[in-house]
């Protein structure tokens, strides 16, 4: 064994190894010291000791257990650092994905999933496509469109069924300044897609509507649209079909399967009411001719409702204006921050021809919407075309303008004050019927996308869209068989279930064996809960009690 001047520690062991015991104490110090000192001496001392054999003594086995122990002591160390240094390395490859989250074996099957040590990212959402919300929003009519109502577990009885829909496609409420407006017929005609099987018999039952009872105001408007060329918010076509629809639809599942109104259905069964616009009363009869069992006109009686936010005699409520006030507020401070917004009004008003102030004023994209959904060319004059790219620019906005309105909250509590009317005489109509009455167990409000948009934001639902065309938002009220004492809620949107996704049911799922949300949450929600954002305890006190 030779060592190094640069291992003193090694070479002492070494030393303390093979110094023989016969020489003395005075011979091993002088060795000593000069292995200490780095001399050259050991090294020929231990090739000439490798000539001659030295018997190892048991007196020495002390001095080898620590050379030992101080070597291996070393050694762990090190090999504690390379593992430090592994685990480290590791981590950062999973971190930078470069290790495979899953391993996919020889056969074609996934492995199992390693566990994650770090949690994912936060991303944010995608953001919506303009061109695929718009035509969301048009709502083109097809018959693959169905949805989730009257599904409830077994030894569920239907009891009672609340509608509210937006009236179907309409004619522009606006028109574009100095452009022509969009070509549109709006008589019925049934060769003339999109068409409905019913459309044809609904068309010949309005020589005998004269029976129909309808209040007020109400019998001074068509009931059936009527114009070659449209009038302003007449309803169109195809929003008759989407109504006819959606009827033929409920009739399946609320007639057909659960019962809910015999073939002799009476006038006291079903409650009908409809704002004093022609589009809102035409889109509720198209339904109730889809809908009803051996339609009747003399049978139905629909109500007038003065106000879009069926508020009927609550409607004095201070602190809901302050609120909307406050929310278009926030709408205008958005718009103004939107340069490119600015710029597309700009551009617009240069194709036009008019000042950009009076093509804002006009609220363009209300007339583009037509022309989209009806695939008719965007206006042009002498100085170009609308585009495209300008529709994408405000429809864009639009969405921007629908996610801060949900993050500012100012919309929430002034939909909880318009909407609180509607939503008690649902509950008060609910309670009657859980008691065991049969009046008004079908109801039908016939509304304006300013009475949906408020109702979606009060029920607390998040990812609900702004109602399209002919939406529909229904409460089912449900009883267990097997427990005659609690009811039960259902909401559905459009066809889509979204009663968990409500703020008075959201919990509910997750801690309750029911499969149901009790309509005990509804009620408290309605007669109390809605109450506790304005910190008052009833519908007066938070409409007139000024919060600072």
């Amino acid at each position: 064994l030779r060592t190094s001047r640069w291992q003193p520690v090694t070479r002492l062991c070494l030393f303390r190894h093979t110094f023989p015991q016969e020489l003395g104490e005075r011979k091993r110090n002088k060795y000593f010291l000069r292995l200490q000192s780095g001399g050259s001496r050991l090294d020929s001392w231990l090739d000439g000791r490798s000539k001659r054999r030295v018997s190892w003594r048991s007196s020495h086995n002390g001095s080898v257990k620590m050379c030992v122990t101080m070597l291996f002591r070393s050694r762990f160390l090190f090999l504690l650092a390379v593992a430090a240094l592994l685990a480290v390395l590791s981590l950062s490859l999973q971190f930078l994905h470069l290790i495979p989250a899953t391993q996919s074996k020889e056969d074609g099957m996934v492995a199992k999933a390693r566990k994650r040590i770090l949690v994912d990212l936060y991303t944010a959402p995608p953001r919506l496509d303009p061109i695929y919300e718009a035509y969301r929003y048009c709502n083109v009519p097809n018959k693959t469109d169905h949805g989730l109502e009257g599904h409830a577990p077994p030894d569920y009885k239907l009891l009672s069924v609340h509608v509210m829909i937006r009236h179907g496609d309409r004619y522009p409420l606006y028109a574009i300044p100095k452009t022509k407006p969009p070509p549109i017929d709006c008589t019925l005609v049934p060769n003339r897609k999109p068409s409905h099987r019913l459309l044809e018999n609904f068309i010949k039952h309005k020589n005998i509507a004269s029976a129909c009872q309808l209040d007020g105001p109400l019998n001074n408007i068509a009931l059936l649209p009527s114009h070659a060329v449209c009038e302003m918010g007449e309803l169109t076509q195809i929003g008759v079909v989407q109504h006819l629809l959606n009827g033929e639809h409920l009739h399946e599942t609320y007639i057909k399967k659960h019962k809910l109104l015999p073939d002799n259905w009476t006038t006291k069964q079903l409650y009908v009411e409809s704002t004093g616009k022609s589009r809102t009363l035409q889109s509720g009869l198209a339904l109730l001719y889809s809908l009803l069992p051996k339609f009747d006109w003399g049978k139905i009686h629909i109500r007038y409702q003065w106000s879009t936010i069926f508020c009927s005699n609550n409607c004095d409520c201070p602190m809901r204006n302050h609120y909307l006030e406050e929310e278009q507020r926030r709408q205008y401070n958005l718009r103004v921050k939107n340069s490119l917004l600015e710029q597309t009004y700009i551009d617009m008003a240069k194709i036009v021809g008019i000042p950009t102030r009076r093509l804002r004023a006009a609220n363009p994209i209300d007339s583009l919407l037509c022309h989209f959904c009806h695939n008719v060319s965007f206006p042009c004059t002498e100085n170009g075309c609308i585009n495209l790219n300008h529709f994408k620019v405000i429809k864009a906005h639009q969405l921007e303008d629908e996610r801060d309105r949900q993050m500012k909250k100012l919309y929430y509590k002034y939909a909880l004050l318009a909407t609180h009317p509607i939503l008690n005489q649902t509950v008060t109509r609910m309670q009657r019927i859980a008691q065991g009455k049969r009046d008004e167990i079908f109801t039908l409000y016939s509304a304006h996308d300013v009475t949906v948009a408020p109702l979606l934001s009060a029920l607390g639902i998040p990812d609900a869209s702004f109602p399209r065309f002919g939406a529909r938002i229904i409460f089912e009220i449900w009883k267990n068989v097997k427990d005659q004492k609690h009811n039960f809620i259902r909401i559905l949107y459009n066809g889509n279930d979204v009663t968990f996704q409500t703020s008075f049911c959201s919990g509910q799922k997750a801690h309750s064996k029911q499969l149901l949300c009790p309509f005990e949450n509804f009620l408290n929600f309605v007669r109390k809960d809605m109450f506790a954002v304005f910190n008052s305890t009833n519908y007066y006190d938070a409409c007139h009690r000024r919060v600072f």
